[in-house]
């Protein structure tokens, strides 16, 4: 199996253009937040800015809006079908729940053709309803990818390599399998393998932050199977630099500073 690391994509991280500006580097469309979840898609949502996404619009609970950043615009779900027809990419699924509310935006956004980033609450939601997508990236974690497969966890841990795999045959997606040695799988290759990361990351929030690293790379132009393994990447070396001031007690937050100097390494 073939390793990856942050220095095989480094053509990706070229310095910007003088002249850019911010409709050049993508519109990320951020789904999720239901009640006592919202926290998930904030993350979500500012990690795909940290990567350098130009916008970031976030569909989630009324209630939650006024506690996003402010460089984030947030929406109510009647807002969504104005906001797909800017959208570069949609990722869905951090805080979405299973509740009515995450269900039915789900089903709007399994009819899109933008790229999609699923995670989360709507990987569960999938597996109950399974869909093909040639045009998405799903991020599911061990017991995630069990109820996606419907086989055990354990079976998932024991050949992780046969579960990417599958993951990526049945839902015709790229397939990001996290854990120890997160796996990336496509249907043009060999499913690879990224080494760095550290049990420090083993805490609430760190898949919704590589959600929105995956979705902002996206939204700059790069191609699929390059932002699943570039955003794999960058999410785990960034937690190896944060783990620097040790990994008991690292929160995903704590990454949004080193994956800003990761996607800059022109600067440092």
């Amino acid at each position: 199996m073939k390793p990856i690391t942050l220095n095989d994509f480094q053509s990706y991280l070229a310095k910007r253009p003088r002249n850019i500006h911010k409709g050049d580097c993508g519109h990320v469309l951020a789904i999720g937040g239901d009640y006592g979840y919202f926290g998930a898609i904030r993350l979500t949502a500012e990690a795909a800015l940290r990567v350098g996404a130009g916008l970031v619009s976030v569909v989630t609970r009324k209630e939650n809006i006024i506690a996003l950043r402010s460089e984030l615009m947030g929406h109510e779900a009647s807002a969504l079908r104005s906001l797909l027809k800017k959208a570069t990419v949609i990722v869905i699924g951090p805080g979405l729940s299973q509740s009515a509310w995450g269900k039915s935006l789900l089903k709007i956004i399994l009819k899109q053709n933008q790229p999609l980033v699923v995670d989360a609450d709507a990987l569960n939601l999938l597996a109950k309803k399974p869909v093909k997508n040639n045009n998405w990236i799903i991020t599911p974690h061990p017991g995630e990818a069990a109820r996606l497969l419907k086989i055990s966890k354990d079976a998932v841990e024991a050949n992780r390599m046969k579960a990417a795999v599958s993951l990526q045959n049945k839902y015709q997606a790229i397939a990001v399998l996290k854990g120890a040695g997160t796996l990336v799988a496509t249907d043009s290759e060999s499913p690879v393998i990224c080494e760095a990361g550290n049990p420090g990351m083993a805490t609430a929030g760190m898949g919704d932050v590589l959600s929105g690293v995956i979705a902002g790379l996206i939204a700059q132009g790069i191609p699929l199977p390059i932002a699943a393994k570039l955003g794999v990447s960058l999410h785990a070396e960034a937690g190896d630099l944060a783990a620097k001031n040790g990994e008991r007690g690292m929160i995903a937050s704590d990454l949004f500073l080193e994956l800003r100097k990761l996607v800059n390494p022109h600067d440092v």
